[in-house]
């Protein structure tokens, strides 16, 4: 008679070989990753521990919107398995429970591999700070800046890291806002900064920190670096700007010599006469007929040259008055009636009498 362990091995052999592809799909169970990056898009990967054998299906809904799970539309490849699922910006609800079903299909069969319910507001993953500035403050203090891409920058906390060249370590430290201040450095030293950010508590419960920004350094390696640059736009300011300004300033009066005869035709100068009486004046001292070239010898033709002779006049007193015309207190009487005598040649009052 046969032992009893003799039947058990075939059926054992069997069982092996015709559940072996379901067996390895249950044993593997993936589990489901999902990170919404910069709530723009997200990535639910599975299999991150070893290579799927078997494509799987994802298919995912929410509670409060619709019990109807819907498939993947995109998914992830590596080598031609299906490796994940990517979401669009308007496939995703936070503040909503998202639930995932992953499944897979082995010989003609469906089989549950995973299933998980989620918050998306948990799973976000901000992007690494940008544009981190260096501000240096008065004692000695130095100040970081950055801007982050986030959308919402209320809900980010961050932390800065730094050392300088003669540090073993880092050092970092939690800081709300967009700013830190280092509060003393060695100017003999360099400084390396790096940032980076992730939701806070009153967002969302997620453990995900952004990539740390490309770091900003600030010291001595730096600084012979910025001085070469202010020398360089030290010279670009004292030489070039000059030179260019005077070249610029010839051209222009280049250009205005040359179109003084079309400023002339466009707008004419009004004429000045006084300019033309100058010579009458300046030259001539006002004698017109010199001024005008008329011959002295045509001037002198319009002047007379014969001579009057002098008619003296006296008043003579009423026939029927006997009182003198004149006062003798105080005037000499009068001359009496006669021929006038010839006034002397040289008399003083020869010009006083008029002329008849």
């Amino acid at each position: 008679m046969a032992a009893p362990g003799a039947f058990l091995v075939p059926v054992l052999l069997l069982l092996l070989y015709g559940l072996g592809p379901h067996a390895a799909a249950a044993d593997s169970q993936p589990g489901v990753e999902c990170v919404l990056f910069n709530e723009e898009y997200m990535n639910c990967t599975w299999g991150n521990k070893e290579m799927p054998t078997v494509n799987y299906s994802l298919f995912y809904w929410y509670k409060n919107t619709s019990d109807k799970a819907v498939e993947c539309k995109q998914y992830l490849q590596h080598q031609g398995v299906r490796v994940g699922c990517y979401f669009k910006k308007n496939e995703l609800i936070q503040f909503q429970l998202f639930h995932v079903l992953i499944n897979a299909s082995v010989g003609g069969k469906t089989l549950e591999i995973s299933r998980k319910n989620m918050q998306l507001q948990d799973l976000v993953k901000p992007e690494a700070p940008v544009n981190l500035t260096l501000h240096n403050m008065s004692n000695n203090q130095l100040q970081l800046t950055w801007a982050s891409p986030y959308p919402r920058n209320g809900c980010l906390k961050h932390a800065v890291k730094y050392k300088s060249n003669k540090d073993t370590s880092w050092t970092e430290l939690s800081v709300n806002g967009g700013v830190f201040s280092l509060p003393s450095v060695d100017y003999e030293k360099s400084y390396t900064f790096y940032v980076r950010s992730k939701i806070n508590s009153f967002c969302g419960t997620t453990q995900l920190w952004s990539e740390w920004s490309v770091p900003v350094i600030w010291g001595s390696n730096s600084t012979s670096k910025g001085t070469v640059e202010d020398l360089y736009w030290f010279g670009i300011r004292t030489v070039l700007v000059p030179i260019a300004s005077c070249l610029l300033l010839l051209v222009l009066v280049i250009l205005l010599v040359r179109m003084e005869r079309v400023w002339v035709i466009l707008m004419p100068r009004i004429p000045n006469p006084s300019k033309n009486f100058d010579e009458l004046f300046i030259t001539h001292n006002g004698n017109f007929q010199e001024w005008t070239g008329v011959p002295k010898d045509v001037v002198e033709s319009f002047k007379p040259n014969y001579s009057e002779n002098i008619c003296y006049v006296t008043e003579l007193p009423p026939k029927d008055s006997h009182e003198p015309l004149w006062d003798s207190s105080n005037h000499a009487p009068p001359p009496m009636p006669g021929p006038p005598a010839a006034p002397s040649e040289h008399s003083p009052y020869q010009n006083s009498y008029g002329r008849l």
